[in-house]
């Protein structure tokens, strides 16, 4: 009889403890286990690599802080020829997706990147989904730093913030397409990003109102306003910049001094991302303003601040150029230009 009780005592225990473990181990099944299960996995944030600034920037006002994002290119580089570094090709090995603005304009960059990407990665191209073909109204643009002749058109597609609108569209596609769980966030995002460029967009065409018809021209130093021009019935009647992005020579300067004086050009806009004498130069012999601030690639502020978005450079530099054209830049005045993304 003492044996039988025993036994049975020693088969409960046996039951309760085996009971226990499987409790713990739904337990621990429930919470995800730990990060090296199959839940980790699926919780992982997406990695995405970009270039330049305000592609970065877009890039993350979908994305928000559900990506990890590297935009590779630093911020006042000159994209055209930048070069990549081996941090680069090391962040490119990590990365799932690898979003590039496309119309040659990161050739160094979209090179490193067949080379180092994963097998499962994939390269994405802004420009070659938002246009194609070469008609004036609608396609892509030769002009002066970029001619139909070197074959490679004018990849500032961004400056237009209609195209800006449709990158955002893509990269919430693709950032959809490679993780769905998250599609619905992207979306919203996407909503929020919309209404900016609306009211950017609004705020332009005021601001280009206000310029008298005979001033809206651009001479620019680099090349990158084509695209915002054809959209807002503005005028690009040069680049200093020649299509080797090298300094102009003396005959180039010349020819660009009789224009200016020829078309009663009130101002002239460099970049800060290409300081160059000769812009000076010519401002000297014309007699025309000379705004050194223009930006395509380099928002302003620094990284982090609330200003330091697509949307600020785009603010700043309307703030620059519609009053040295004759115009009144007041749509920009308190004009919202931080990100737009939900936390």
């Amino acid at each position: 009889m003492q044996t039988e009780r025993s036994e049975g005592i020693a088969v409960n225990r046996i039951v309760g403890v085996l009971a226990i473990a499987c409790f713990v181990l739904a337990v621990t099944a429930a919470c995800g286990g730990d990060d090296n299960g199959s839940s980790g996995e699926s919780n992982k944030k997406l990695n995405v690599v970009t270039t330049v600034a305000p592609l970065t920037n877009i890039v993350k006002n979908i994305g928000g802080d559900r990506i990890d994002l590297t935009g590779i290119i630093p911020d006042g580089v000159d994209s055209h020829t930048f070069e990549p570094r081996p941090e680069n090709a090391k962040q490119l090995a990590n990365a799932d997706i690898f979003i590039m603005n496309g119309a040659h304009l990161e050739g160094s960059s979209e090179k490193v990147a067949e080379e180092n990407l994963k097998d499962s990665s994939k390269i994405y191209k802004l420009a070659e989904n938002t246009l194609s073909g070469d008609d004036e109204k609608t396609g892509f643009l030769y002009d002066f730093s970029f001619p139909r002749s070197g074959g490679d058109p004018n990849p500032h597609l961004w400056m237009n913030p209609q195209y800006a609108r449709k990158y955002a569209e893509l990269t919430a596609g693709w950032l959809s397409d490679n993780d769905p769980a998250n599609k619905s966030y992207y979306q919203d995002n996407l909503q929020a990003f919309d209404v900016g460029i609306n009211r950017l967009d609004s705020a332009i065409r005021a601001a280009t109102a206000t310029v008298p018809q005979s001033n809206r021209k651009l001479l620019t130093y680099h090349d990158s306003w084509a695209y915002w021009a054809r959209q807002y019935g503005w005028s690009v009647i040069g680049a200093i910049q020649p299509s080797d992005f090298s300094e102009p020579s003396a005959q180039d300067v010349a020819r660009l001094i009789d224009q200016i004086k020829a078309e009663k050009v009130p101002a002239i806009f460099g970049s800060e991302v290409f300081p160059s004498p000769v812009t000076e130069q010519i401002a000297r012999e014309t007699s025309a303003k000379y705004i050194n601030k223009l930006s395509d690639d380099e928002p302003p502020g620094d990284v982090g601040a609330p200003e330091h978005t697509y949307v600020g450079m785009l603010a700043f530099d309307m703030q620059q150029m519609i009053p040295a054209l004759g115009g009144d830049a007041a749509p920009f005045d308190n004009f919202p230009v931080q990100n737009t993304y939900k936390p």
